[in-house]
């Protein structure tokens, strides 16, 4: 496996690692992109008012519940016939991997409008916001770590899962483990499914930075350095400050 990926022949030209790593990016945003674009104004609506509640539960389950490879085959079947150019093949593997993504990003998004705390809602509420605002200036912000925990894990699926691309002749690192199955060759199977970890690993770390940037620090309970510094600085001179003697009693 190390031969294969220090030989750098596996590193130019159309069928690359580079060029299939671009690829296996374009999959994961396009799909990453979709998923979001339904699930989360989706997640956002329950949240917020409350109604179709039991869809959230039954539609992740049943989502989740499909077989990838069998439905990637079952589209290629349906809309290959429509289309003569890779649209045919790069379709359906898009409706696989947004169907994959659509649960996490639903659920979270979901239940993180509705864990807000309803005092919070209340008083926003009672200073004459209107729903919108209650919605994008109270409850989003509060909701956006669990947000964020479910698009961490779309991702981490997508990625995962973008490499059934290559089981309909499109790129991606999955070609490395079709290729390398066709052949024979454990060494080229082992690269690209180090290559697909590592990918993953990059994702979830940059998503997890993201998160410790964009999110409220009063939300979790963190304290900047310099804050707690300053902090104990105040309460050393505090504690440092001699006491004035009381003034004597004119009784």
């Amino acid at each position: 496996m190390i031969d294969f990926l220090l030989d750098g022949a596996h590193w130019t030209g159309p069928e690359g690692i580079p060029a299939l790593l671009l690829q296996h990016l374009m999959y994961t945003f396009l799909a990453l992109f979709a998923a979001a674009l339904i699930a989360v104004p989706l997640g956002l609506y329950i949240g917020h008012t409350g109604r179709g509640a039991v869809v959230v539960a039954g539609l992740a389950n049943s989502l989740r519940a499909l077989p990838t490879i069998g439905l990637l085959i079952l589209l290629v079947l349906v809309i290959a016939p429509s289309f003569t150019t890779k649209l045919a093949y790069l379709i359906p593997s898009l409706i696989v991997l947004v169907l994959l993504a659509i649960p996490p990003i639903l659920t979270n998004t979901y239940a993180g409008i509705r864990s807000v705390d309803p005092a919070a809602v209340d008083a926003a509420r009672g200073m004459g916001f209107r729903s919108m605002r209650i919605l994008t200036e109270v409850e989003m912000p509060c909701a956006l770590p669990l947000m964020l925990s479910g698009v961490r894990s779309a991702v981490l699926q997508i990625v995962s899962t973008a490499t059934v691309a290559a089981y309909i002749s499109l790129g991606g690192l999955g070609r490395l483990l079709i290729d390398g199955k066709a052949q024979s060759d454990y060494a080229q199977m082992a690269a690209g499914a180090v290559l697909v970890s590592l990918l993953a690993l990059a994702f979830d770390l940059a998503i997890g930075f993201l998160t410790v940037r964009v999110v409220s620090p009063g939300l979790t309970r963190r304290v900047r350095s310099g804050a707690k510094q300053r902090s104990g600085a105040d309460d050393t001179a505090v504690a440092a400050r001699p006491t004035s003697a009381p003034e004597p009693s004119l009784i």
